[in-house]
């Protein structure tokens, strides 16, 4: 088995988003890209998926591709993942980058509106949310890549999108983690992003020994989107502080 990168993807994106970071990373890298369960394809998780099925959907990635250890990359709910898998298979993790994402669980307020959202994507499907999407991108994004994400959305059941609703209103509160990391870090965070501004990423960095962090400029919440060749520059530059085996 050999080291590689996994990129874990946003909600309510499939792991399509990550299109352009593989391309740029993989002749030097094995880099894995999973699914997590009921998105693009895979089977869902029940009604609930919990960040513990997404996180062992990726350990399942990894031993498909035959990566030991891996430079684990989340984005958003991506982030949310590395965090449970920090908890349950530590030993697979040779470095993070936790980008626009936080250590924090939902207040109950936030936890309230993810299940109200759940509830309503059972009963109506998923068009509203694809005609109304929440502030994925900043508001320099273009059209076209507006049509590229909703696009992206309406693609995944509506019912796969609640259960990751239900499994982020109640997963565990990471905060109390961050000092126990002692793998390199990164934490990415963009001048945009109005879903988890940077302020609050910022604070995994003040609490990570030795963590790194960087503010990607002129992109939102999807900065690897939005701003494909900055996050790729980072990531790759992130990368170079490990020896392939």
């Amino acid at each position: 088995m050999t080291d590689g990168v996994l990129l874990i993807h946003a909600f309510p994106m499939d792991a399509s988003m990550w299109g352009a970071q593989v391309d740029d990373l993989r002749e030097r890298w094995p880099v894995v890209a999973p699914n997590l369960p009921g998105f693009g394809g895979a089977a869902d998780a029940g009604d609930v998926m919990t960040m513990r099925a997404a996180a062992d959907t990726c350990v399942r990635a990894l031993d498909d591709a035959g990566i030991e250890r891996a430079v684990v990359c989340g984005l958003s709910m991506g982030g949310y993942v590395a965090f449970e898998l920090w908890r349950s298979a530590r030993s697979r993790i040779a470095g993070l980058v936790l980008a626009n994402t936080k250590a924090g669980a939902d207040t109950p307020e936030s936890a309230a509106v993810r299940r109200s959202l759940a509830v309503r994507l059972r009963a109506e499907g998923n068009d509203f949310l694809v005609a109304d999407p929440p502030p994925l991108l900043g508001h320099r994004a273009s059209e076209e890549l507006w049509e590229r994400v909703k696009g992206t959305i309406a693609a995944q059941p509506a019912a796969a999108i609640a259960a990751a609703a239900e499994g982020m209103a109640g997963r565990a509160d990471s905060t109390a983690d961050l000092d126990t990391i002692d793998v390199p870090t990164l934490v990415l965070t963009s001048e945009g992003d109005t879903l988890i501004t940077p302020d609050v990423s910022l604070f995994m960095a003040e609490h990570i020994d030795g963590a790194d962090s960087q503010i990607l400029e002129g992109a939102g919440h999807l900065s690897n989107l939005e701003a494909p060749e900055a996050f790729s520059e980072a990531l790759r530059a992130f990368l170079g502080r490990f020896r392939r085996d």
